[in-house]
């Protein structure tokens, strides 16, 4: 039995729930509510927060994410990007175990309940929040749609740190009612860099199949050798900005500098595997202590 064959048939001994799960890539919506709860802390530490606009924004990306990974599951399998050889997370619907088009019919759905938590929002925050939810949702789709999808250009990681980063954070605050200010701005970006770092890491792990289908990521136009060093840059540059945030109180960052140190040393060692995947939680985690650190300083 065949490498795939073998992960296919432990797949398909699943409940088929937790294959929906699978495929949304729960495991990764820390990267999606770390910014609301950065910004929902700031606007805390400003003066006043409300759980209730934390809540539904933390709602409203955890949709818009979960869309995504749906869509890009269903589009992939259709593009043929998602071939036998992948080393990332396994991708249900390529391997057939789930239907491609309920798997978009979940995508949509998902994204009707940010748009329907975007309303509550909306009508706290108005027109910026419209604005912000539509080039979301409208990013969501053609990261994987459209006759030039966005996670086939050197795009990606920019895109990671505006939105999973500072449009995040700086709309918390915003709908929190302060001012958005320089702040929100550094914090933003703070949180944007190790999900940028995971994007990096996981588009540096399919280099050699992306190239294959055609795509030109950031990842594969720099270079093995430069995406690993892109890879410890993005940390080490979330790590100083943190330093900086916290006024250089250092020692609550300590934790996030030992992890950040262990996943530059881990990637460097690495070979193109897919052993890579095992860094994927570990710089999510990074970007937990990153902001734990900074609330740790502050205090």
């Amino acid at each position: 039995m065949t490498t795939q064959a073998a992960m296919v048939a432990q797949l398909e001994a699943l409940p088929k729930p937790l294959l929906w799960v699978i495929a949304a890539r729960v495991k990764t919506l820390g990267l999606s509510l770390a910014p609301v709860g950065a910004g929902s802390w700031l606007a805390a530490h400003m003066g006043h927060w409300r759980v209730d606009v934390m809540l539904a924004a933390m709602g409203a990306a955890a949709a818009i994410q979960i869309g995504t990974n749906l869509w890009n599951d269903a589009a992939d399998a259709k593009s043929g990007v998602d071939g036998p050889e992948r080393l990332g997370p396994p991708r249900l619907t390529s391997l057939g175990l789930l239907d491609g088009g309920q798997v978009r019919r979940a995508a949509a759905g998902t994204f009707v309940i940010a748009v329907l938590l975007g309303l509550y929002l909306t009508a706290l925050g108005g027109w910026p929040i419209v604005a912000i939810g539509l080039v979301s949702l409208a990013l969501g789709f053609f990261y994987s749609m459209g006759p030039r999808p966005l996670s086939g250009t050197a795009l990606g990681e920019l895109l990671v740190i505006a939105f999973f980063g500072v449009v995040a954070v700086a709309g918390t605050v915003y709908l929190q009612g302060h001012a958005v200010g320089g702040a929100a701005l550094v914090l933003g970006t703070i949180t944007g860099l190790p999900a940028a770092a995971v994007l990096l890491l996981n588009n540096h792990r399919d280099r050699v199949s992306d190239a294959r289908a055609g795509r030109r990521t950031l990842a594969i136009l720099l270079g093995q050798g430069a995406s690993k060093g892109l890879y410890g840059l993005f940390l080490l540059a979330a790590w100083i900005g943190a330093i900086a945030f916290a006024g250089g109180v250092a020692m609550a960052l300590l934790p996030a500098a030992a992890l950040g140190i262990a996943l530059c040393l881990a990637i460097v060692r690495l070979d193109i595997s897919p052993a890579l995947n095992r860094l994927i939680p570990g710089t999510a985690a990074f970007q937990v202590l990153l902001l734990l650190g900074i609330a740790g300083g502050a205090l």
